[in-house]
């Protein structure tokens, strides 16, 4: 019997009613707890008690449920892309479990409770730490600890705390003032100080929690401020001076820091420290004539301290500085003054100058230092005159000669004065008109605080000795000696009898040539005050605003007027004195010390150019005028100037181009070569009235001649073309050599030796036999006929018998006539041998006669054999006379005595022009 059974599905599947699952980032599998499993009632029975799905309810999520076994009813829950913690941290869901249904073809499953399902997403620590900023910048105050200077921060992006967390930080950067702790907090292990380190930079690095480091360091910049103190800010230290830059900003950007001081006023001292350099500034270092006349002052000036030289022997032994014009004194050292130099008798007025840079004397008990003393040369040891310090004193000796009257008079002046011993340059001046003594110092006056009378002394027949840096002890002693030695620096040593300076001159002789200045004085407000000393190297400014003071400073340059300034440093002070409110002094500020250096000026090359050679025929050097030596000369200075990029270069290539530079010239020596001139019978002059004119000054000997005095190169140039020598006797003499040689700033620059060779022309007559050779061969003097000089011979050749002159006149119409007849016949052959001669040029050596000339005698061919033949000859002899006493001329006569002078030839120059353009010149031709 066959019997159906029919399956119902009556239970629904069961599972838990939550689940809780971790999965890892980057994984699929979920790890569940407890796990997924479903249970139905209904099995065994097939369909109805197997499990055939698990359904998620959730809209884009990114996991699925897969049923591992029907039977057993176990499922997985996993991921169906990547999972991401840090885009979602965790999910929750609901699932449901679905069983098979009643069979096969059922398809009515049925379906479970819902379970809420929570995942965690597991953090992997993929990221490293970053800072939020790229660089941190702290400034600190030197002399605290900080407990925390600044704080830096990290963050992680990763999505647990664990490896999101930073959890260290740490310095990298070693040996350093500085920790980090746990929070990111630096702060400064030991005070800082602005004098040692003014920055730090560190690198810091971060850890999260999973020891993972930054994947980049920070920067960690920490200025360390000074403890805020008075003084002045942004400023150069050194500042440069290009010569000719005129006026130049010491301190473009200084200002005054008073940390918020209560200020009242400020005063400001800004000095130029010069008194190291040459006579306590730079000076033109021209010579003290030179000076003297730039300054207008008066003529007589007597150079007591010139610099060594043959005719200036006296000072050859004493001790000098590079420039020669400074003279240091050691105690040991004295010299005399040669008789005549001075007058013995100086007249109620006279001036004594001088440059002096003394110290305290040296020893317990202080000496009498000497600087000028006029004694007894021999016998006795008055002093009739004398200039001396003692203990830092200055004092002027002056005893009068006695006159009749037995009275006390002035004989000593004393004046005590700080500078005198405080080892600086100062310009002294005593002016004497007796009895009333004035001195000048620095330009300033002063009078004596001490004059002291005496009798005067009685006169003698003993001759006096006159003596600088030490007195002369003629008597009282065994051996006449020096005694009272000076310690010191001396320079610019002067008398001038007779005269008087004015205050004008004094101020010139002794200013700066450079200084302090001040760019556009009316900017500098109603509130400034300001203050020069004389020579300009010290200013006080006062004010009561700091903005208006610092404005004011900033405008304070320094300049140099000198075209060629002495290179070096300049030593620059600035002290201040500020005072506050009820309060005499309330800040200190520190002085400002930097320094001014003067760069090396352009050296320029000067050059001497002009005729090296002359012939000059002996008439001309016994003429009254003598020969002009130098009628050319020309005198060029140039400079070196460097190529600027952007011009064009030229096809060779050159690091400089020269320029020609204008400049003052102070001597030109004319020097005499090959032994001195012998006054007997030659010399060197030159008219007073071409130096007078021109401010310059000469002085003349066997040896030379020596033009000096500050002055441009044009009027060097102009008195040197009217050099002339004279020989009364030149038969004896075939040649005279010069040689002449400039300077600029006293030999500091000096020129090329330019040399000048001066030849006699000798006349030459010929005899009748001898005269047509003469014709053919031309004589070298006919050369000079184009540089005519003077008329003296005209003059000379004009004073005959009237006829003589007669005779002279037809004869020279004759001449004239033969030698035109002579120049066209010789033209005539010259162009048939020249048409002749053509053909062979190619076959045959060219003859370049371009320098060659021809002198035919015409009188050879076209006189008629027995006419005046002796006549004619005469003729010719007085015509060559002629033209030699035509050559020999002066050459500084104007054009029109050269053009009256051809007149009077009969227009021979023009046709001796023509004549030489088809002369053949043969002297270098066998004959």
């Amino acid at each position: 019997m066959l019997v159906h059974i029919q399956i119902f599905n009556k239970h629904k599947p069961w599972i838990e009613t939550s689940y809780h699952g971790v999965i890892t980032e980057n994984n699929d599998t979920v790890i569940l707890d407890p796990p997924l499993v479903a249970l139905d009632k209904d099995a065994p029975v097939p369909f109805a008690g197997e499990i055939c799905a698990f359904k998620i309810h959730g809209q884009e999520l990114p996991f699925e449920a897969v049923v591992l076994n029907k039977t057993s009813g176990e499922g997985r829950l996993r991921a169906k892309s990547p999972i991401d913690c840090e885009l979602q941290k965790e999910y929750t869901f609901i699932i449901q479990a679905y069983d098979c249904g009643a069979g096969p073809r059922e398809t009515a499953w049925k379906k479970s409770h819902k379970a809420v399902v929570h995942i965690q997403v597991k953090d992997v620590n993929e990221f490293a730490p970053t800072f939020k900023e790229p660089a941190y910048k702290a400034v600190v105050t030197e002399g605290k600890i900080y407990d925390s200077i600044l704080q830096v921060e990290a963050v992680d992006e990763d999505c647990s705390p664990q490896y999101s967390q930073i959890c260290n930080y740490e310095i990298v950067t070693t040996d350093v003032p500085f920790a980090i702790d746990r929070n990111g907090n630096i702060r400064n292990t030991e005070k800082l100080s602005y004098d040692k380190q003014r920055q730090y930079e560190i690198l810091v690095t971060a850890y999260d929690c999973g020891q993972k480091p930054a994947a980049q360091d920070t920067l960690v910049q920490v200025d360390v401020k000074p403890v805020c103190k008075p003084g002045w800010q942004d400023w150069t230290k050194r500042i440069e001076y290009q010569p000719g830059s005129g006026s130049v900003p010491l301190f473009p950007s200084i200002h005054l820091e008073t940390c918020d001081g209560a200020v009242s006023s400020i005063q400001i001292t800004t000095e130029l420290q010069t008194n190291y350099i040459g006579k306590g500034c730079d000076r033109e270092t021209y010579s003290e004539r030179s000076l003297q006349k730039l300054c207008g002052a008066s003529s007589g000036i007597i150079d007591l301290l010139p610099s060594p030289s043959a005719a200036t022997n006296w000072t050859a032994g004493l001790l000098v500085d590079s420039s020669e014009m400074i003279f240091k004194f050691d105690g040991r050292q004295g010299a005399k003054i040669p008789d005549g130099i001075v007058p013995k008798n100086l007249t109620d007025q006279f001036t004594i100058t001088m440059w002096m840079k003394h110290g305290p004397s040296p020893g317990v008990r202080a000496e009498k230092e000497t600087i000028l003393c006029n004694s007894d040369k021999t016998e006795m040891n008055r002093h009739h005159y004398a200039l001396y310090v003692h203990n830092c004193r200055l004092v002027f000796l002056l005893r009068k000669d006695f006159d009749q009257a037995d009275t006390f008079r002035p004989a000593e002046f004393h004046w005590k004065l700080d500078q005198i011993c405080d080892k600086e340059w100062h310009y002294y001046v005593i002016n004497v008109e007796f009895p009333v003594v004035t001195l000048y110092m620095d330009g300033a006056t002063y009078e004596p605080y001490l004059v002291t009378n005496d009798w005067p002394i009685h006169p003698s027949h003993i001759a006096m000795q006159l003596t600088v840096g030490a007195c002369w002890q003629g008597g009282e002693v065994t051996k006449p000696r020096f005694a009272q030695f000076f310690h010191g620096s001396l320079a610019s040593l002067t008398i001038r009898p007779g005269k008087m300076e004015s205050q004008k001159v004094i101020s010139c002789l002794q200013a700066c040539k450079e200084g302090l200045d001040i760019n556009s004085l009316e900017s500098l407000g109603q509130g400034i005050k300001y203050h020069f000393n004389p020579s300009q190297s010290v200013l006080v400014m006062e004010g009561d605003d700091i903005g208006n003071i610092n404005r004011a400073l900033q405008k304070v340059s320094y300049i140099n007027s000198r075209q060629f300034p002495t290179a070096g440093v300049r030593r620059l002070r600035v002290s201040s004195k500020v005072q506050c409110f009820g309060e005499d002094v309330c800040i200190s500020v520190p002085d400002v010390d930097a320094y001014v250096m003067v760069l090396q000026a352009i050296e320029p090359q000067i050059s001497l150019r002009g005729t090296d050679r002359l012939w000059r025929p002996a008439a001309q050097f016994e003429s009254a005028r003598g020969v002009t030596l130098f009628p050319d000369i020309k005198i060029v200075s140039t400079f070196a100037k460097a190529e600027t990029p952007g011009e064009p270069k030229a096809t060779a290539p050159k690091s400089a181009v020269l320029e020609e530079m204008l400049h003052n010239l102070d001597f030109c020596d004319i020097l005499v070569l090959g032994g001195d001139l012998d006054p007997r019978q030659e010399c060197l002059e030159l008219n007073h009235s071409e130096l007078h004119q021109r401010h310059l000054d000469a002085t003349n000997s066997t040896a030379g001649y020596s033009i000096y005095g500050v002055g441009s190169m044009s009027r060097y140039e102009q008195v040197l073309h009217h050099i002339r020598y004279r020989n009364w006797h030149p038969a004896s003499l075939e040649s005279r050599r010069f040689r002449i040689k400039c300077s600029e700033l006293n030999g500091r620059y000096t020129s090329n030796e330019f040399n000048l060779e001066v030849s006699i022309l000798h006349e030459v007559r010929m005899s009748d036999k001898e005269h047509v050779s003469h014709l053919i061969v031309q004589p070298p003097f006919l050369q000079s006929v184009h540089h005519p000089e003077s008329r003296s011979s005209i003059q000379r050749s004009s004073v005959v018998p009237s006829i003589a002159t007669v005779v002279i006149i037809i004869s020279v119409c004759m001449l004239v006539f033969v030698v035109a007849m002579g120049v066209y016949r010789v033209r005539i052959a010259h162009q048939h041998f020249t048409q002749e001669t053509e053909a062979a040029k190619e076959a045959e050596m060219d003859w370049d006669d371009s320098a060659l000339t021809i002198t035919v005698n015409p009188m050879e061919k076209h006189e008629e054999p027995g006419h005046g033949e002796e006549e004619t000859e005469e003729e010719e002899e007085e015509e060559v006379e002629e033209d030699v006493s035509s050559s020999s001329s002066d050459s500084e006569d104007s054009e029109e005595e050269e053009e009256e002078e051809g007149m009077g030839r009969g227009g021979h120059g023009q046709s001796g022009a023509r004549q030489a353009q088809l002369e053949w010149d043969d002297s270098a031709l066998p004959y």
